[in-house]
């Protein structure tokens, strides 16, 4: 039987198989990224399906999912590996009465002594590898960018007291970015890339019936219309930020619990938290609502 990635149409049913509807480029870009053994860069706007694509792509291929969630101050030891200094010290003891200073160091900087963090296990990951989510990656620093060179040109990491550790099988390795400052260019060069915008209608139609499969057809017609909507101009302006796919899905689920059966203003005012996540924004939907609700 075929893996379910031979081919660009194939890889595109099985995501769809997972629940995950991409676009072609998208699509295209994810097989090059495994085909050319690359990282994939993913930036585009919170909300968009970034983060989601590295679990449906875990899910089809039959890979464990790795993900480090960088934030700023982020360290190399938590990316990477630490020593379990409370083993090494209780090794060291035990040795010091029979063991030469020399060999005592030897016997605590081995393997069994590290802890594992994300880029550390996704190389040591057996065949086929791992798929590993370096996720919001803009919100790290330019220091922490720099570590990551060598693994993202190379699938290999240095440890000073090991030596360097390569990737038994090449990670599927995604990187996301929601912008909120530029990579540096190094890392930009080492990775594909590819821009997540939102979904035409159409495509999201298709995300929230599957995601919400208790919707009717009607309900899940009127959530996507509106957000829709919501994006468009000249209503887009009137927000800080425009609900993503997250905040559809999540608004469907929440209209189905409260066993609506059409959009009205008050369910809408009532659920506005679920869709934005600014106080600001809830406030600027309300003179609104009557000329988004005009095509419903």
């Amino acid at each position: 039987m075929p893996a379910p990635h031979s081919t660009i149409d194939d890889l595109t049913r099985a995501l769809e198989g997972a629940g995950y509807h991409a676009p072609r480029q998208l699509v295209t870009a994810v097989f090059l990224a495994m085909r050319l053994q690359r990282p994939l860069l993913l930036e585009g706007e919170p909300g968009v399906g970034k983060t989601e694509l590295a679990k449906a792509l875990a899910q089809v291929l039959g890979r464990p999912l790795l993900r480090l969630q960088c934030y700023d101050g982020m360290e190399q030891r938590e990316a990477l590996y630490e020593w379990n200094h409370a083993a090494q010290l209780l090794r060291m003891r035990a040795a010091q009465a029979s063991a030469a200073p020399d060999e005592i160091e030897r016997e605590i900087y081995q393997a069994r002594y590290l802890i594992r963090r994300p880029l550390l296990q996704a190389l040591e990951a057996p065949a086929p590898g791992a798929v590993l989510l370096i996720d919001e990656v803009d919100r790290a620093d330019e220091p922490f960018e720099a570590f990551l060179l060598e693994y993202l040109g190379e699938y290999q990491v240095s440890i000073p007291e090991l030596g360097t550790v390569r990737a038994v099988a090449a990670p599927l390795t995604l990187l996301t970015s929601n912008r909120t400052r530029d990579l540096n260019d190094a890392v930009k060069r080492r990775c594909l890339y590819q821009w997540l915008d939102y979904p035409e209608r159409e495509r999201e139609l298709a995300i929230v019936r599957s995601q919400v499969p208790e919707a009717s057809a009607a309900l899940t017609e009127q959530v996507t219309q509106f957000v829709s909507r919501l994006r468009s101009q000249p209503f887009a302006n009137a927000f800080q930020r425009s609900p993503g796919i997250a905040e559809s899905v999540e608004w469907a689920k929440a209209l189905v619990a409260l066993d609506t059966l059409t959009l009205d203003p008050e369910v809408i005012q009532d659920t506005a938290g679920i869709l934005f996540k600014q106080r600001e924004d809830v406030a600027a939907l309300q003179p609104l609502m009557d000329q988004l609700l005009e095509v419903q």
